[in-house]
């Protein structure tokens, strides 16, 4: 993986997997299962931190494994539902974790948790004025992603697979092939409603270029070892894409070529 880097602002990650850090049973559980990723990209959920009095024992426990192997926090707006909300939580997180890179949500719905396109195109475009890389969790919509990149200007995005901690996999799977095939240079990472490691490695055969996903780790029986099943699915799915995928068929194609050669059609 450290000779297929993904290139974020500047900066190299080896990994291609993005884990969260909320939801785990203990701060030693998030640690194990930190490692076990091979993650370098680690979120946090700002509202919750100062929920719970500030760098509560999870965020300190993320914050020092995530720097023991390389890793880099991504401060999120989670529960905001205005662009300026969003706006001013940015700003906290920058001054508090001292990193200009954010994780923008902005919430439309409350049912599907779907997000606003018009309060996360407002607030991306301030915020990347105000020198932030925004990392926008948006849906799979063409025409909102390229004003994402091209009016706000955006580093990257994050279209939903489908709706947050819902474990359903890439509902939106048209949707999601039509933004590889469309935006060919955009840096693209699926992101919220991945259940299971054949849902990443899907992602990843798709040509996206990397997975964000919290629940599916965090609300498993075994979470450390979820997180080693993902860190291979997402390596095995991105290798495939490198390597080529064959062509669907809608018919037989024998894999031994029988031509030429005696066979057998019944006994005599």
């Amino acid at each position: 993986m450290r000779q297929d880097p993904l290139i974020i602002d500047g900066v190299a990650l080896a990994s291609r997997f993005f884990l969260g850090s909320a939801g785990y049973p203990s701060p030693q559980v998030l640690t194990e299962s930190i490692r076990a990723s091979g993650t370098q990209l680690i979120t946090v959920g700002l509202k919750r931190t100062l929920a719970q009095g500030g760098d509560n024992g999870f965020v300190a426990q993320a914050l020092a494994v995530a720097q023991a192997q390389g890793a880099h926090l991504l401060p999120n707006t989670a529960g905001c539902r205005t662009a300026r909300e969003a706006i001013q939580l940015a700003q906290m997180a920058r001054e508090l974790y001292g990193t200009h890179w954010i994780k923008l949500e902005v919430v439309g719905d409350e049912h599907t948790l779907q997000p606003d396109p018009f309060e996360l195109l407002n607030a991306a475009g301030q915020l990347v004025r105000e020198g932030f890389t925004v990392f926008p969790y948006c849906t799979e919509d063409l025409v909102l992603c390229r004003r994402l990149l091209d009016d706000a200007g955006c580093a990257l995005l994050m279209p939903w697979g489908a709706p947050i901690g819902s474990g359903q996999g890439l509902l939106h799977l048209h949707g999601l092939r039509t933004l590889r095939e469309r935006l060919p240079e955009a840096v693209l990472v699926v992101d919220a409603g991945l259940g299971a490691p054949s849902h990443a490695a899907q992602a990843m055969e798709l040509g996206f270029d990397a997975v964000l996903l919290n629940s599916a780790v965090a609300q498993a029986r075994d979470p450390v070892t979820m997180a080693g099943a993902f860190c291979a699915a997402v390596q095995a799915g991105r290798a495939a894409w490198r390597a080529g995928l064959m062509a669907p068929q809608d018919f037989a194609v024998a894999s031994t070529p029988v031509g030429g050669h005696p066979f057998l059609l019944g006994q005599p």
